[in-house]
């Protein structure tokens, strides 16, 4: 299958290389002109570290060019943070073309910004957008064309847009994720699946004080204590919450399975707390102020469970908490904006009106 990959960062590596490592055409797209020619220099190959050893493999193409990279794709990954989005989906917009499908794993709602980037930009393709729960590969680079890959997900919850179009997004998906990929809905729902906003804010808020004094900080070794996990399962709650009131039904992927030793098993199957913190890949520093897990999952990820709570008509003490102090910590009110309904053009439509636009499409 022809697969385009956008990003330069863990995931977006983790993609290409585990991709091509499985034989598929892969090409890379990311904006850092300099990268690109360093890794064109390089051959184009990616060294992919997985518990099976070493692995050497070459791209089809590493471009800037983001036309280059998604012509005649079947497939779109784009790992991207959250925050990078709306950059990205106005430079892909003008550029799809029928039957593609475009998946962002995980999104935060973002494959509402991409299907509108491509509305927005005239362009009628009959594409569609999937989003899932989390990042199919627990992963860190080690080098600029060096990726380790800790887990490979088992389950990935996946939702569409428009639902109408989710046969095929399912069938395409899941010729590059054989046998992890499950139907959980619309757009909304697989939105609604995403973990980093539950893990990440309590992790990182009630560890500020090691995360701000030690050089690096593993927030899920020494980090994970017994009091923050009660807080991660009830902030779960909240979400397992929203999702019953507006209708969508289980499984929910609870959190508390990630950690559990028996019972259903999660998105990255049984264990894989365990080896992410003994692969010291997860001891790193952390700008409290800068990082991901407070501008991603934090800042837009809880921002965009109070909003669709509200239309739920769900409380969210915690979520709203975190977004208090989160923005305390930064200096900012992390309560107004973010990524709402309201902000993505979305907040004048009731329940009935949502569900209606998520299955049928604009």
């Amino acid at each position: 299958m022809k697969i385009a990959v956008l990003g330069g960062g863990n995931g977006s590596f983790a993609a290409a290389g585990d991709f091509a490592l499985s034989g598929h055409e892969v090409r890379l797209w990311r904006r850092d002109a300099d990268q690109v020619a360093a890794h064109r220099a390089a051959g184009s190959r990616i060294l992919v570290k997985d518990h099976n050893g070493r692995h050497d493999v070459k791209l089809a193409l590493v471009t800037t060019g983001i036309a280059e990279a998604v012509n005649g794709a079947e497939l779109i990954l784009c790992p991207a943070p959250a925050f990078a989005q709306t950059d990205i989906a106005r430079l892909l917009a003008p550029h799809l073309r029928d039957g593609q499908v475009v998946f962002l794993p995980p999104a935060t709602f973002g494959s509402m910004i991409f299907a509108q980037a491509a509305r927005d930009a005239g362009n009628r393709a009959n594409a569609c957008f999937a989003e899932t729960g989390t990042l199919p590969w627990l992963t860190r680079k080690h080098g600029p064309f060096e990726v380790a890959i800790t887990i490979r997900a088992k389950r990935l919850p996946l939702g569409v847009f428009p639902l109408d179009q989710a046969p095929r997004a399912l069938e395409v998906i899941g010729q590059a994720f054989a046998g992890a990929i499950e139907p959980c809905g619309d757009a909304l729902s697989g939105a609604l699946m995403n973990a980093g906003p539950i893990i990440h804010p309590p992790l990182i808020v009630m560890n500020a004080g090691p995360i701000a004094h030690f050089e690096k900080w593993d927030i899920h070794k020494e980090g994970t204590q017994a009091a923050i996990r009660r807080v991660t399962d009830a902030l779960d709650a909240e979400r397992i919450a929203v999702r019953e009131a507006l209708g969508y039904g289980a499984p929910h992927f609870p959190l508390a399975h990630h950690y559990a030793r028996e019972g259903e098993i999660w998105m990255y199957g049984r264990g894989s707390h365990d080896r992410l913190t003994d692969s010291g890949d997860w001891r790193e520093r952390i700008v409290l102020t800068e990082h991901r897990y407070m501008r991603e999952d934090l800042r837009l990820g809880l921002s965009l469970l109070v909003s669709v709570a509200g239309l739920a008509g769900v409380a969210t003490p915690l979520a709203k908490g975190f977004l208090a102090i989160g923005g305390a910590i930064c200096g900012e009110d992390f309560t107004q904006g973010g990524r709402t309904l309201e902000t993505l053009g979305l907040g004048n439509l009731d329940k009935a009106a949502l569900q209606t636009l998520l299955r049928k499409g604009f």
